[in-house]
């Protein structure tokens, strides 16, 4: 395998205030997906529809990111870093001001898959950035621009809430995303490198068949069935909270499960400390340390969540913080693999993780209708067992580095 960088990756490695730029056009960009949750009511309200076809709004933005992941992410690898970033945001903003000014459900279900299957910036801008890094410090930059799109997804709920509650519409945080998409516009495309790609696919066609060859490559499917089995972990708990915290045992409603997300913040921003000790340790004890931290997370959850809000705070920042340490270490392994397939690995590794949140979500609402809060904490400290034998199983030898090649 290819883990050598072009030589003048290390010159041309982003300073810190580049870097802080590019996490919060992370963040900004993916929080698209999520902006709608928080406004349903007020839609199905406004457009006069009930709240399940209200509902589609968000199943449009989730299909639209899983599509845009597989069929979109893959360009990067063929097309011109700034053209493409250029093309998508540009592409972004107008999807964004068709869904602020749509006049019925369906033209804003479909502004919704088409807004977030362009929003896929994110998912490029990490592959580009780590390819300018010198391996020693792949993980490092990885985990800066990880903290700034984990950081968007958990505040994008609380400010699109928070703007369409002031201005009485749930059209004004499309148009507020709509204005920050057009600066960054201006931005972005002048903080990334104008390198082309190479010819080496002579077609779009040609590009999706070169994805599955691509499995052929042990480490990449190993960070596949990681990101799966994880996310499939932390997908089950998010998708039963609500009725954890709704239970007799604390009465809570929708909108404390919504502001329980932020509480995972401090956990999220750790993730930088996990870059870091990818690059000094290996990817292989780095996701050690995260399946220990999901694992004490559902463990405590399961012990005493039940009962206790501050546990279950704590439980939050641990499964934060494993799922942004593991994903950092998954992508410094498959990143490691060469600049010309950067992409397109990133493209597999991102359609299984997804998968496994669907397939986790699907579990974990099954669980819980069978045995509640407990059972969904089994089947979690179950798929986390699962990562832990597969990863024990395909530890390195010690020919490999403890670096990328972990």
């Amino acid at each position: 395998m290819n883990t050598k960088n072009t030589p003048s990756t290390a010159a041309s490695q982003p300073g810190r205030g580049t870097l802080a730029l590019l996490a919060a056009a992370c963040g900004i960009t993916v929080g698209n997906v999520y902006l709608c949750q928080p406004l349903l009511d007020q839609i199905a309200v406004s457009l006069g529809v009930p709240a399940q076809t209200a509902g589609l709004v968000a199943v449009g933005a989730q299909v639209g990111y899983a599509l845009g992941i597989l069929l979109v992410l893959p360009l990067a690898d063929v097309i011109a870093s700034r053209k493409l970033a250029r093309t998508l945001l540009a592409l972004t903003a107008l999807f964004l001001l068709a869904a602020a000014l749509s006049p019925t459900t369906p033209l804003l279900i479909a502004a919704s898959v088409a807004l977030t299957a362009t929003t896929v910036i994110p998912q490029i801008l990490i592959p580009i950035i780590s390819g300018l890094a010198a391996p020693e410090h792949r993980g490092r930059i990885i985990g800066t621009l990880q903290t700034g799109l984990i950081l968007g997804i958990l505040l994008s709920r609380t400010v699109s809430g928070a703007v369409a509650q002031a201005t009485d519409t749930w059209r004004s945080p499309y148009l507020l995303a709509a204005i920050l998409t057009g600066l960054l516009l201006l931005i972005v495309p002048r903080l990334i490198p104008d390198r082309e790609r190479g010819a080496t696919h002579t077609g779009y066609l040609n590009l999706l068949r070169s994805l599955p060859p691509l499995l052929r490559y042990r480490p990449l499917r190993l960070s596949m069935t990681l990101g799966f089995l994880v996310f499939g972990a932390f997908s089950a708990f998010w998708a039963t909270l609500a009725f954890e915290l709704a239970s007799p045992a604390f009465g809570l409603g929708p909108a404390a499960a919504g502001l329980f997300g932020l509480y995972g913040a401090p956990g999220a921003i750790l993730a930088p400390m996990a870059g870091r000790l990818s690059d000094r340790i290996g990817s292989f004890k780095v996701n050690l340390l995260s399946l220990a931290a999901v694992a004490v997370a559902f463990a405590l959850g399961g012990w005493v969540g039940g009962i206790s809000l501050l546990a279950l705070v704590v439980a939050v920042n641990l499964l934060d913080f494993g799922l942004q340490s593991g994903q950092i270490a998954n992508q410094t392994r498959i990143f490691a693999l060469g600049n010309d397939i950067r992409a397109r690995v990133n493209t597999l590794y991102m359609v299984a993780t997804f998968g496994g949140g669907a397939a986790g979500s699907f579990a974990g609402t099954l669980a819980w209708s069978l045995g509640g809060w407990t059972a969904v904490c089994v089947l979690a400290l179950a798929l986390a067992a699962m990562a832990g034998v597969v990863l024990i199983l395909n530890r390195p030898s010690s020919s490999h580095s403890s670096g990328t090649q972990a």
